[in-house]
This record gives structure tokens, sequence and C-alpha cells, in this order.
């Protein structure tokens, strides 16, 4: 059986840290600041990436895939570019081993040394650009709307299990248009794609906003954003869409023939989601018992658990079980019938309660006996004996009311957890007491910005699309401000 996970009033750091290794989703690896991602973690992300996958599709985007390594000149050809990436960047120099001439293992060739050293591939702009300038020459082959799912590397000195990773998994959209109005409908698009996937399938609600100019993606001219609200009251950045303008095809020399015949840069967005949803996922909904997951992202949406003496007992549950499997999987609900006799029922009990998985439904003999069974739901931690009678239509209900359930408990933190603060001493208290979202008046400029970051660790998460226009006066500097920014400590 495994530990106990620290209690997340008691450490929340070491809550999520204990709960991402004993629900088996995640371990750390020998190699420094990269994870092993274990069955059960990469179940859920497969279910993130088939629904998000279909979802870029149904807007019309296609996939395609682009090399890892990228030539140290590429990433240099777009200024903004390079100085945001180039702390993070792992580089490749040489491309052979030989064995020590004093029998001590292997050494790097001199001799073997690269013409032009290789980037392992932070993100794929410069490389998709500089392959774009051969795809696109007239307006007829535009727009370009490609996605890629890849791995990437940005060597972070400080990592966290999905949350940041030297290594982590994502995809990245990079799109081509004829015009300015073209790429930012885009942009917005896809930043609603993703707030329709953290809302109705995360069952994690959002806010959309889009960044100030220091937070905005290195060699963007606006970056968009979903920021959601972890149980601790930090921000966590789930999703970001970036309006490139042409920039990159400046970088690369990407022109078209427009309609009239004459040359012009195409228009360009960037967008992605990372493995650090699985983070967002975890400290959205989960408790001390372990994962709580959404039906529409649980591998294992139902299990059946035979409760038993002897092999003549199991075997008439077992009939009836397979019964209400066959059922429910008519129904599309991903169901497993565990009558495995490696561990005891309660074992399984409190595993699949670790693990996550929505609802379990407990037969014992008594239940045969009563065509009853016992069903649990795994977000409110409450049983109830239930008929046999329309059990699959019962749990396919239950299936809709979890994933309700969570969002509006979601929702409720995160409205409950957003304040507006008039004064920066007010600001400070309100951060170091409960967190959450603070709406305030700044004044635009990156100056308070900083020091307001300096000062107490939060940062601006987002101006949102929504924002009402309010006439004020900054927290800090007491300049005129029109609006409130949302302001977080965040991961």
């Amino acid at each position: 059986m495994s530990k106990a996970i620290t209690s997340k009033e008691k450490n929340y750091s070491d809550w999520y840290n204990d709960l991402v290794v004993e629900a088996d989703m995640a371990e750390h690896s020998d190699v420094r600041g990269c994870m092993v991602i274990k069955p059960h973690g990469y179940a859920i992300w497969e279910k993130m990436q088939a629904t998000l996958d279909k979802m870029f599709k149904d807007t019309g985007h296609v996939n395609a895939y682009f090399p890892l390594f990228i030539p140290k000149s590429y990433l240099s050809k777009e200024a903004a570019h390079v100085e945001g990436f180039a702390k993070e960047c792992a580089v490749v120099t040489h491309y052979r081993l030989k064995n020590a001439e004093d029998g001590s293992g292997v050494v790097v060739d001199p001799e073997a040394k690269l013409e032009e050293e290789l980037i392992v591939r932070p993100t794929s702009e410069t490389i998709i650009w500089n392959t774009y300038k051969g795809w696109i020459q007239s307006y007829r082959d535009l727009p370009l709307l490609i996605n890629q799912w890849a791995n990437v590397v940005r060597w972070e000195m400080r990592t966290r299990l999905f949350l940041r990773t030297a290594e982590f998994l994502w995809q990245e959209g990079h799109t081509a248009h004829a015009t300015r109005e073209e790429a930012i409908e885009e942009a917005e698009k896809m930043l609603n794609v993703y707030a329709e996937f953290a809302e109705h399938f995360l069952a994690m609600p959002v806010i959309k906003g889009i960044k100030t100019a220091s937070e905005r993606f290195a060699g963007a001219e606006e970056t968009y954003c979903i920021e959601a609200l972890m149980q601790d009251g930090k921000a966590l950045q789930a999703g970001t869409s970036h309006f490139l303008g042409q920039n990159f095809a400046k970088a690369f020399d990407v022109k078209f023939a427009n309609k009239e015949g004459k040359l012009d840069f195409v228009w360009a967005t960037s967008w992605g989601v990372s493995t650090r949803l699985m983070g967002a996922l975890i400290m959205t909904h989960s408790d001390d018992k372990g994962l709580v997951l959404p039906p529409r992202l649980a591998p294992l949406q139902v299990v059946i658990v035979p409760i038993y003496k002897g092999e003549e007992e199991l075997a008439k549950i077992s009939e009836r079980a397979l019964e209400f499997k066959s059922a429910l999987q008519k129904k599309g609900i991903s169901v497993k019938y565990d009558d495995s006799d490696k561990q005891r029922s309660g074992w399984k009990f409190a595993e699949y309660e670790l693990k996550g998985v929505p609802v379990r439904v407990a037969i014992g003999p008594r239940d045969f006996q009563n065509g009853t069974v016992e069903i649990a739901r795994r977000d409110t931690l409450t049983k109830e004996v239930v008929s046999h009678e329309g059990l699959a239509d019962r749990i396919e209900k239950m299936l809709e009311e979890i994933q309700q359930s969570l969002f509006d408990k979601a929702k409720s933190r995160l409205v409950a957890s957003t304040r507006k603060a008039d004064s920066y001493d007010a600001f400070k208290k309100m951060l170091d007491e409960d967190g959450g979202f603070i709406l305030a008046h700044w004044d635009g400029t990156p100056e308070t910005e900083e020091r307001i970051k300096e000062e107490t660790k939060a940062t601006i998460r987002c101006i949102p699309l929504d924002q009402e226009k309010e006439d004020g006066k900054c927290m800090v500097s007491g300049k005129p401000s029109n609006g409130r920014v949302v302001f977080a400590r965040a991961y």
C-alpha cells in the first residue's frame, strides 16, 4: 500500500509531490531535471492530447513534424526571440564519442566538432518559418494552419514534476496568414479553444486575457493567455496564443504575392499547451486521498470490484458484473472489472481512490441476492446502494454530474478568491493572507510592474479581455488607470 500523502493544509508543495508519485503518475529520472511519465500519468495525457487534437482538426488545422535540432544561426535571426530563450538553450557541439586513452571511459571526440552548433528545440518558430519560406509563394497558399505534437527542452534550474521540467511534452501550432486581421482572429480563436478545453474537459475555470509587454512571448506582438487558480491560491498559466505580426516572416524572408500581385510578408501566430496541464489538473481538484479526475479525462471512468469468498461466489458475481461492464461500454464509458485475486477488495478501493477513478461499483454476495450494488463517487467520497435496474443509465448520468460538480466547485473557489484592492497595503495583505486573484489598478509602466514583482513576488497574470473600463489610480504610483488588471503569485 502507498505511504500516506502529506496533507495539503500542512504543506501544499509536499502534498503535490507526494500525490504525483504515489498516484503512479510520474517520477524523477536520473537525468537532471527530467521526469519519467508512468503509464497512468501518460494515459491522462493521451486523453488530453486526443481531445485537443480533435478540437484543432475541427478548426481546420493539420499535424506535421519538424526537426528536434535547430541551427544556432536560426535562433539569432529574431532578436527578441533569441534574447528570450538564450539562457534556457541546450546546445549540441559534437557528434561523436571515443574511448579515453587512459581507459577511464568515453570522451567527446574533439575531431567531431560540428561546423555549426545545434540548439535542442526550446520552441520551433525559427525552424518552422525557415521551412515555410519554401511552402509559401502566393495568397493561394494561405492560410497555412499547422500543429505539431513534440517534446521541447528548456534548461530549467529549479524543477517540479509536470509543472516545470527541463524536457516536457506539448503541442505547438504555427500558422501563416495573408492579413493582420486574419492572424489576430486565429490567435483569439485558439485562445478560445484552450479555454473551452480547460472548462469543459479539465473542469477548470479560467480567466482569458492578454499579457503585459514584459510578460509577452519573445518575438510576439501580443500574447493571449488563460489563467487558472489552484487550491493554494496561486495562479497557473494554462495556455498561451501569440500574435507574432510579421516578425518571423521578415526574419526568414517569407513573402507572398497577394491578389493584386504585390509581394508582402505573411502574418503569423503560434500557440501551445503542455504537460503543465497535468499539474493544473492535479492542483485544481485533488485531495489528501489522491487524485480526483474529471470523468471526461479519466482513462478509467468506472471500476467494478467483486467482494466474495470462494470461486463459486466469484463466478456468480462475475456473470452479473460482466453484464454491467458490457452495458457501460456500449455507452462509450471506459470500465474495468477487477476480479484479480492479488489484493483484497479494501486495498483495491484505496488504490482506485488514490488514482482518481470517478466511480467505483462494489458487488458482494448480499448485493447479488438483493439485486443491488454499492456505488461510490470519488469527488464527494459518498456511497449509495442502488438497484441493478438501469445501472448503466444511472452511472452515465452520475459521470456528467461529477464533471459539472467539479467545475462548479472550482468556479466557486475562483469567484470567492478574486477580490479588488485599492491600496498597495491592502494588496499586500490580501496576497499574504489568502493569495488568489487580486484586481487592482496599474499605471501601465514596466517600472511599476517590476517593483510590485520584486516587493511582493506577485505578477500581472493578464489584462482581462472582459476588463471593465473603470477610471482609477495605480495603487503604487497614484498615476491614472482606466481599468483593473489581474495580479497573483504564480507557479
